[in-house]
């Protein structure tokens, strides 16, 4: 018996596409391109977590700092979501992975970095102004809470992003001031200013809610279609 050819990329692409357009069904796929239908739903997950260009990379290439398996792993473990919901809001390729970190991390072992020879790197936080961290929570809402996406762009610490989102998720737009050594230009804003901040989060929860019920139609058609 021959082996099985590898399946490319874009033959990835092109059936998580035509699965998605209500064409095929996950099981048709796998026999198609003779793999385990586990295979397709897999290539989906990483599909709707990091878009087609995460199908052309290769496991090996995907690398994440010990940072982001720490606060992903505690995520979950607080009730964060499903291991779906938490590999979509890191940009993680596969639940298996995060499950592995889970275990490692409830047996008490060190979560290193990925690509670099097993070397633990913590990314650096920076000091950040009150506007700063309201555009950087916003972004982050806006994007699906994707806190290594968020920390990359304004290259903050993914625990500052996962911090300050969940400050003013909590407790409001007034959460995000930093109240060390009283710092005068923050403590003192205008209530004008504290409501534009506010405002400007606001704006974002309600784009990020409207995506999600966008999805949510669509994935209706879909299945509507199928039957």
């Amino acid at each position: 018996m021959s082996p099985k050819a590898k399946v490319s990329g874009s033959e990835k692409i092109a059936a998580v596409e035509k699965y998605l357009r209500g064409e095929d069904s996950l099981n048709h796929l796998a026999a198609l391109l003779d793999v385990h239908h586990s295979s397709v739903r897999q290539w989906l997950q990483t599909y709707q977590s990091l878009g087609p260009n995460g199908l052309l990379q290769t496991l090996q290439n995907a690398s994440y700092s010990a940072e982001l398996k720490r606060i992903a792993v505690e995520d979950y473990l607080a009730g964060g979501g499903s291991h779906m919901d938490i590999c979509k809001r890191y940009g993680i390729k596969s639940t298996r992975q995060l499950r592995d970190w889970i275990l490692k991390y409830n047996g008490h072992e060190k979560l290193n970095t990925s690509g670099t020879g097993g070397t633990p790197i913590m990314t650096k936080g920076r000091t950040t102004t009150y506007d700063e961290r309201v555009e950087i929570v916003r972004f982050c809402i806006e994007h699906q809470h994707n806190y290594a996406q968020t920390a990359d762009k304004f290259q903050v610490s993914y625990q500052q992003v996962y911090s300050w989102t969940n400050k003013y998720l909590t407790s409001g737009v007034d959460a995000l001031q930093d109240r060390r050594g009283k710092r005068k230009s923050e403590d003192e804003m205008s209530e004008v200013e504290k409501l534009r901040a506010q405002n400007k989060l606001l704006q974002a929860e309600n784009r990020r809610k409207q995506m999600e019920i966008d999805l949510l139609k669509k994935l209706d058609e879909i299945e509507r279609r199928r039957f």
